[in-house]
């Protein structure tokens, strides 16, 4: 499943004083033809004064969002570390629960806020199959009039392979941004989308909520094909490995993802059954997934798990490679 960006092209073209071109709408594989025209509409009344090419380049963005899209039916799950036997090998992992009572397992993540497994019931909604991409992600800013982030950076040599268009959007600086792209989509789209929340990320991560320790085709670790090398500590393409059985890419070893939650540790203990949105406020926002330098080394193989919760407070100084986010639509309604 490849992508194209064609948002360098485009700035070229603008550059270039080739900004009076048309460039036909595309073709969707899920929008009526209408609706692509609707949010074509839309986009020439929200940014009059871009050029016609940034416009196509826009509406190419948020039609491929939406393509990418996978309904992801609802249901109920135990939500939480399960638990696995002890002296696991993620490349050649058993069938949970093994022939062992779940009772006398250890747990899975490193830390314990997790490990309180609790009832959950979502309703369907759809999330991204891809992670955000950096070519998007700058595009968002070019069409809000905002300068490019990282500028400066990535003039630099050795910088410069961190800023690729099919690498994950970097969003280390702040939630707020990952949050504002969703919703930009759909201010565009006239859909519902956002952040997945929490609970969405595991369920679609764990295959609607079954026992799975790692969000790949298989549910092991099987390095160099559905997940990156030991030795390959850099972000990748977001499609560059298999998917999971949901059609589901990356959804850990490449960049830890943002989620819509506050980070509580305590806040599962607590929380609603049904469609649990996180705490109300907070200090931390929480991530799912890991990004490659945790999760491909062996010995932190926990990390990569589909229980594993993260942290995340402070603002970073610029936008750092392996963490990023991709987009939900919270409704099931047909596209």
């Amino acid at each position: 499943m490849k992508q194209k960006h064609g948002l360098a092209f485009c700035v070229a073209l603008l550059i270039s004083g080739c900004g009076k071109q048309e460039v036909a709408g595309p073709a969707s594989k899920v929008l009526s033809p209408e609706k692509v025209a609707d949010i074509a509409s839309t986009i020439s009344r929200r940014y009059p004064d871009l050029s016609p090419q940034v416009r196509d380049a826009v509406l190419n963005t948020v039609v491929r969002s939406m393509d990418n899209m996978v309904l992801i039916e609802g249901g109920e799950f135990q939500m939480g570390d399960f638990g696995w036997p002890r002296g696991f090998d993620p490349q050649a992992l058993c069938q949970w629960p093994c022939g062992v009572d779940p009772a006398n397992m250890e747990r899975i993540s490193l830390d314990i806020d997790d490990d309180f497994v609790h009832p959950v019931k979502l309703s369907s909604y759809y999330l991204s199959s891809l992670q955000t991409t950096l070519g998007d992600f700058d595009l968002f800013f070019l069409a809000q009039g905002r300068p490019q982030f990282d500028a400066a950076l990535r003039n630099r040599a050795d910088m410069k392979h961190l800023y690729q268009e099919n690498l994950p959007a970097p969003a280390s600086r702040k939630w707020q941004e990952a949050k504002d792209y969703c919703g930009w989509l759909a201010d565009l789209s006239g859909y519902a989308v956002d952040l997945p929340t929490e609970a969405q990320w595991e369920y679609a991560a764990r295959n609607r909520g079954q026992p799975v320790m790692f969000a790949t085709d298989n549910g092991n670790l099987d390095y160099g094909r559905n997940f990156p090398a030991p030795d390959d500590n850099e972000t990748f393409a977001v499609d560059r490995f298999v998917p999971n059985p949901l059609g589901l890419y990356n959804l850990t070893g490449n960049a830890s993802e943002w989620v819509n939650d506050w980070y509580d540790k305590h806040y599962y203990r607590e929380s609603p059954v049904e469609n649990p949105q996180g705490p109300e406020t907070g200090i931390y926002r929480a991530q799912r997934g890991a990004n490659n330098k945790f999760a491909n080394d062996p010995t932190f193989s926990p990390s990569a798990s589909t229980v594993r919760r993260w942290r995340w407070g402070a603002l970073a100084a610029w936008n750092a490679p392996g963490v990023s986010f991709r987009c939900a639509i919270q409704s099931a309604q047909p596209l």
